[in-house]
């Protein structure tokens, strides 16, 4: 143990408060004699003769000035054995004691000095920070929460936990440490009149408020002294942190530059395995009509891929070997490339870039593999069984971030296809090739670069619509929630038949925390938190169970994947039987497990290709009375915008009975989507309903293509609004009522101007005579949105039933 003063406060905002404090052993004396006259068993004689040691000098009793506190080591002593217990090593414990409130350390382990402080000097390090930004007002709030519980009756949440970080030896790679401080042992004295606050000041005070200075003035800390010791003690999380800090930087990647991306990849990675002498690549698996593919934009730092093109391996070789691996991936694992591994090929290469320890795993996701994670170094044995253990907590998020390349490798794919290959509409294709003979001619008549003119139409009306499913995102949630309750239930079955047939302990206390998961899934309340299900299963269950199968690889039973346990002829077989029957209940095509989400996207899909289809058909329609662009959105359902005018088709005179007609078309088209919607759903394995909604826009706009977006868009700030209306109506409500405007079943029609109005109810009304719509529109005034107001609606029912005239 070392007793000297250790000052963290120094220059700091609390010093900067000058806040009364003393230390003092008063109140631990306190709870010393508490403990005595409650305690039974033989302990009491010691807590006595503590306490005795303890009184026996009468200045210990007192305020003890902190230059003075290295005359009371033998009490200190005492108090470190009576707070840690006996087996306790004090070599690796972090353990101190402080003065309250301003963690002036003075007394604590040698582990404790020796991290906190140089070897050199004795003084406090340089490099010790902490890691949250608003770690001053979390220690402030710590002083508070004393004084609440104590002259308020208030009770606060815990405020006792920071996080602090040091540079560790040679590596100086960041270590991470959790700061518990125990204020049992400190008494806060009022020193004169207590100002009254009311519950909901303090509750203001302590979750709305981020602003100190408030409090600091309402309650000031002068009006207080405190007194007694404060316990400290320090946790290594650095894993833990490091685990954390990776999930963060996967949910941030748009904020980063692919460099930027991989370098917080590999240095949270080289925190994790605590050496800055390992670097890491990461090849996710791409494939083009399921073929493995090399891109190198894609791979991040992969030594295989560096070695093989500075050694002017073939594209072709190299492709082939990967091949041979993917078909049968497993860990290689090289602490140290001797002679006999020279005789691979790409082990040569990597020896000759360098190379001295190297390993290779293979990565997840959903029972594939997604990539590789390659760790390798040039020093010898730099890679060995702990590094790999370490590495092991963040496979399941290294498997995300494959999946990610994997997802948006294929929509760069689906993206150059749609963009380069998709023809253009024939309405607008005219304005292209003016744009594009431009282009060329100016190219060839002009020494400097020519530029390409911009393509835009004038004074167009717009026309807009969004066919919406119904709660789809709860409708995937509930199915979400389905498919675990099924998957955990069976998975606790097949645990108990480990224990059952093998008594294998371990298998006990997964069934545990697959219950406790259950319960938390069941609750409706709660959120499924995704990523923690999926690293439960990638990382703990799955693991498992293979290890169980793979024992049992060479005992398989006669019976079917999904035959009943009872059937099994012997232990063995019932063991290979549960465990395969999990397997095939998680298959993600064909199981049980994924039957409702199978059922939900099977439904969207079911309802969006007939949505789609009749668009389609209602794109080649209206073409025939005048040419409109056209233009569908994909969302959970479908939304499209159609523009129509004079500058589209300046061959052609334009005429508002055009308009008329289309807008005719439109709401037509709309009732028939809502039936053939309806109609579908006995055909669904999970009934689902639509709403249809259209935007009713009185003016004109102009809109310009976007070369940036390939796409068609609004022109100009006033054009700009008709866009951000589109984009803020699809969840508005009806003004006073809390109801969504849309409904299953029922059309509904935004507009700002009444003459407009007049029109659709003129239309509607003709619909209503041939049974198309039903007899009960209504008139709306909606909620204000942000920005918009004066907005109302027409909803009127769809005839889904009977046959249409």
């Amino acid at each position: 143990m070392k007793s000297f003063i250790i000052d963290v406060t120094k220059d700091s905002p609390l010093e900067m408060m000058q806040i009364d404090t003393a230390i003092s052993f008063k109140k631990y004396i306190e709870h010393l004699r508490e403990r005595i006259s409650t305690e039974t068993t033989v302990r009491k004689k010691f807590f006595e003769m503590v306490l005795d040691s303890l009184l026996a000098d009468p200045a210990f009793l007192n305020p003890i000035a902190t230059p003075d506190i290295g005359h009371y080591k033998a009490q200190l002593d005492l108090v470190y054995g009576m707070l840690i217990p006996p087996i306790a090593d004090e070599k690796s414990i972090l353990w101190a004691l402080s003065a309250p409130i301003n963690p002036t350390i003075f007394f604590g382990t040698d582990a404790f000095y020796d991290l906190l402080t140089e070897s050199s000097t004795g003084n406090l390090r340089c490099d010790l920070e902490s890691v949250h930004q608003g770690s001053v007002r979390q220690k402030v709030m710590m002083i508070y929460s004393m004084i609440f519980e104590k002259f308020y009756d208030f009770p606060v949440a815990h405020y006792g936990d920071m996080l602090v970080s040091l540079k560790e030896g040679k590596s100086r790679l960041q270590k991470f440490y959790r700061i518990n401080i125990d204020t049992r042992f400190i008494d806060v004295i009022l020193k004169g009149p207590l100002p009254e606050l009311d519950a909901d000041t303090i509750r203001r005070q302590l979750q709305e408020s981020t602003d100190i200075s408030e409090l600091l003035t309402l309650l000031p800390l002068s009006l207080f002294r405190f007194e007694g010791i404060s316990v400290l003690t320090l946790t290594d999380v650095t894993q833990e942190h490091a685990v954390e800090n990776l999930k963060s930087t996967i949910l941030d990647r748009n904020n980063f530059d692919s460099k930027t991306y991989h370098k917080h990849i590999t240095d949270t990675l080289k925190t994790l395995v605590e050496s800055s002498d390992i670097e890491f690549g990461l090849t996710p698996v791409l494939k083009v009509n399921n073929k493995l593919i090399f891109n190198r934009n894609i791979i991040l730092q992969s030594q295989v891929t560096n070695a093989t093109t500075v050694a002017d391996v073939s594209e072709e070789l190299y492709l082939s070997v990967a091949e041979s691996y993917f078909a049968d991936p497993k860990v290689i694992f090289m602490r140290k490339i001797g002679e006999e591994d020279l005789k691979h090929p790409f082990v040569k290469t990597l020896k000759g870039y360098g190379v001295e320890s190297y390993a290779i795993v293979p990565v997840y996701f959903d029972n594939k593999v997604t990539g590789v994670l390659e760790l390798f170094s040039l020093r010898e044995g730099a890679i060995d069984e702990k590094v790999l253990s370490r590495i092991d907590p963040a496979l399941s998020l290294i498997a995300q971030i494959f999946q990610n390349n994997i997802i948006e490798f294929n929509s760069s794919i689906d993206n150059v296809i749609r963009d380069k290959f998709t023809s253009l509409q024939p309405a607008v294709q005219w304005k292209f090739r003016d744009a594009a003979w431009h282009y060329i001619r100016d190219k060839a008549e002009k020494s400097t670069g020519a530029a390409i003119e911009s393509i835009g139409f004038k004074d167009v009306y717009p026309l807009y619509g969004a066919i919406d499913i119904r709660n789809s995102t709860n409708e995937r949630n509930i199915a979400l929630r389905e498919d675990l309750r099924l998957q955990f239930s069976v998975l606790i079955d097949t645990f108990a038949v480990l224990k059952r047939k093998q008594g294998f302990g371990l298998a006990d206390e997964m069934a545990f925390k697959c219950k406790k998961m259950l319960a938390w899934i069941t609750d409706e309340s709660t959120d499924n938190d995704e990523m923690k299900i999926r690293e439960f299963f990638d990382n703990e269950v799955h693991p498992f169970l293979r290890h169980f199968r793979e024992n049992h690889a060479g005992k398989q039973s006669r019976l079917p994947a999904y035959a009943g346990i009872d059937e099994a002829e012997d232990e063995e077989d019932e063991i290979a039987i549960a465990i395969d029957r999990y397997f095939g209940l998680t298959d993600e095509a064909n199981g049980e497990a994924y039957q409702n989400r199978r059922a939900l996207e099977t439904s969207m899909q079911t309802i969006n290709s007939s949505v789609n289809l009749y668009l389609d058909l209602f794109k080649t329609e209206i073409q025939q009375s005048y040419p409109t662009y056209f233009e569908k959105f994909r969302t959970d359902g479908i939304e499209y915008d159609i523009y129509i005018g004079q500058s589209i088709e300046p061959e052609k005179a334009f005429s508002n009975l055009y308009l008329k007609n289309i807008r005719l078309w439109q709401l037509t088209s709309m009732a028939a989507i809502a039936r053939i919607t309806h109609s579908l759903l006995p055909d669904m394995p999970k009934p689902l309903l639509t709403t249809q909604l259209i935007f009713i826009n009185s003016g004109t706009i102009d809109i310009s293509f976007r070369d940036d977006e390939r796409r068609f868009d609004v022109e100009g700030a006033y054009n700009i609004r008709y866009q951000v209306i589109k984009k803020r109506i699809d969840k508005v409500h009806v003004r006073d009522t809390g109801e969504r405007l849309t409904q299953p079943g029922k059309i509904a029609l935004v507009y700002f101007n009444n003459k407009s109005a007049e029109e659709y109810v003129d239309y509607i009304r003709y619909l209503q005579e041939k049974n198309t719509l039903l007899d009960d529109l209504e008139f709306l005034d909606l909620e204000e949105l942000q920005g918009v107001n004066g907005l109302k609606a027409l909803r009127i029912g769809v005839n889904v039933d009977s046959e249409w005239q």
